[in-house]
């Protein structure tokens, strides 16, 4: 690692979104990469200098676009400087872009909430703004509180997205709710990415929302949420998986090893490779020990890193993205190029993130150095080193 007036050089094994450089070398320029190549070209272009050191693996910055808080610090509140300690702690352990997601609510609540989050998107402090609710099914609301979850309300969209101010990026919508189509198109006229979850559709209904004609291009935790995939309903699970494979949808996987198997896992990978986008899911226990937490109007309860609900649903998850990458090679034997792509480029691509998720130039400066058992050694966030 070298620097000299305000330019950095990275050298390791550069896991990107394209390429695997053996030894390569990233070129930083204040908050920006300007250069990445392999070493003999840096040398070349460098006149003898001496190379930098060998740091590791060096990939980019993770984006985690479903997240709801962590380090005892939470996301769905109006409390900016709470949220942003939250975000500040996943950045930290190596999610250098976190979207902030809030869960189902009054709608007066989840209005003050995005408004307030607004204000931390607007300083890069969060990539943006996801609305987990609450027009879901009640059937299927997981650790969403059934008692706030209604039809899609027009008005609601649109006082969502007046507090916003263009950063609501993503919401989560059940497509057989009453109201979908028009709630769906009115997001969409606002930039505001569809996607499906909580939901109990047919494999018709699902994959229709997901068609190349359909308003959805992103599925909200496969399987969580959803009835189980059989193989006489195939439901909303086959109807993504369908979706996926086809890279007309993708599929975000929660990789904590608690919400899905690791043979589920490996059968998403398998299936679309291209089109899956690793999550935590966090919330507030994210980071903490176990004990008695929030998520939106409800308690939870973290035994054994494990968080639910007073009814017994999961309610999100502990993990950081860096361990669900670790789990997607060493559980579910994806390759680390792969996985790297899960957690970085294409979670940034569903969301419309274009400027962080890889380290071509004239991306952000995200990285993470890596050592050979994928353990965090150092993180670098808009050209800056947090740790």
């Amino acid at each position: 690692m070298t620097g000299s007036e305000g330019v950095l050089s990275l050298r390791g094994r550069i896991v990107t979104s394209g390429t695997v450089l053996e030894d390569g070398v990233i070129t930083v320029g204040g908050t920006r990469v300007t250069d990445v190549g392999d070493s003999a070209e840096w040398s070349a272009r460098h006149g003898g200098r001496v190379l930098p050191e060998f740091l590791g693996t060096v990939v980019p910055g993770l984006v985690d676009i479903h997240n709801h808080g962590g380090f005892g610090h939470r996301f769905d509140t109006v409390d900016v400087e709470d949220a942003q300690a939250a975000a500040e702690f996943h950045h930290t352990q190596g999610t250098t872009s976190v979207m902030a997601s809030i869960v189902t609510a009054p709608g007066a609540e989840m209005v003050a909430q995005t408004a307030a989050l607004r204000e931390l998107a607007a300083a890069g402090v969060v990539a943006g703004i996801h609305a987990e609710g609450p027009f879901l099914s009640e059937v299927r609301c997981g650790a969403q509180d059934p008692r706030f979850l209604i039809d899609p309300d027009p008005d609601l969209i649109a006082a969502l997205v007046q507090a916003a101010d263009g950063w609501l990026r993503v919401m989560t919508l059940a497509p057989e709710r009453p109201g979908f189509d028009r709630a769906a198109t009115l997001l969409a006229d606002h930039g505001v990415i569809v996607a499906l979850g909580h939901s109990d559709a047919s494999f018709a209904a699902f994959r229709a929302a997901l068609s190349p004609t359909g308003p959805g291009t992103l599925v909200t935790h496969l399987a969580n949420g959803m009835p189980p995939l059989h193989h006489r309903a195939a439901g909303p699970v086959a109807a993504a998986l369908v979706a996926a494979a086809a890279r007309q949808a993708t599929v975000e996987l929660i990789g904590d090893g608690v919400h899905v198997d690791s043979g589920f896992g490996a059968l998403v990978f398998a299936t679309a490779p291209e089109r899956v986008a690793l999550i935590t899911d966090a919330m507030q226990a994210a980071g903490m020990p176990d004990g008695s937490y929030r998520l939106g109007p409800q308690t939870v309860r973290v035994i054994d890193g494990v968080a639910r609900v007073a009814g017994g649903s999961i309610a999100g998850g502990t993990a950081t993205l860096l361990r669900c990458l670790r789990w997607a090679v060493r559980e579910c034997g994806v390759p680390l190029p792969v996985a790297v792509r899960a957690a970085t480029d294409i979670p940034a691509a569903a969301a419309g993130l274009s400027e962080v998720g890889d380290l071509r130039p004239g991306m952000f400066a995200d990285a993470l150095i890596l050592g050979d058992a994928l353990e965090l050694r150092r993180v670098l966030r808009r050209g800056q080193w947090l740790s």
